[in-house]
């Protein structure tokens, strides 16, 4: 008969699940990994099941890696980079200063990418809806002169650059 281990030697089921803290969160550094992946998703348009389909999981398992509550193990996040078409370094790029700070070196001197310093956005705009829709219409346009013409319509309807 089983018996339950007694004073230190005992864990509690949260500090037994991987990825999460004491309190049963996910860790954060996942959190972030799973928001890289739904961002690329998005941006390409893919479902959750399709995105399942490509890589023998099933959408509810793709669920659970955005929101960081199963940790992407490394054979995982390199398949992920391969049907996602993005370099590993991806699912790290703009991670939080205040995580990145707490790695020994820090992380943005190992990674560089997208989130080098001075090129992430402080807010959530590759998050937001509106950046995902404007994207994803950009990229059907599929004669590559218009799609020039409507790129350089936009810059010249900003700011223009202080370089």
């Amino acid at each position: 008969m089983w018996e339950e281990p007694k004073g230190d030697a005992r864990m509690s089921r949260v500090e037994q699940m991987p990825g999460t803290d004491r309190e049963g969160r996910p860790s954060p550094i996942d959190v972030h990994v799973g928001s890289r992946i739904r961002l690329r998703r998005t941006l390409l348009g893919m479902s959750q099941e399709r995105l399942g389909e490509a890589l023998g999981l099933t959408f509810q398992q793709v669920q659970k890696y955005e929101r960081g509550v199963n940790r992407v193990g490394a054979s995982r996040l390199f398949d992920l980079s391969r049907v996602l078409d993005v370099p590993i370094s991806f699912f790290f790029d703009d991670l939080p200063d205040s995580l990145a700070n707490t790695l020994d070196p820090p992380v943005s001197r190992r990674i560089g990418g997208f989130a080098d310093k001075g090129e992430g956005f402080g807010d959530d705009t590759l998050s937001r809806r509106e950046t995902l829709e404007l994207v994803r219409a950009y990229y059907r346009i599929t004669d590559p002169a218009v799609r020039k013409r409507v790129f350089e319509l936009i810059k010249s309807m900003g700011p223009a650059d202080a370089t």
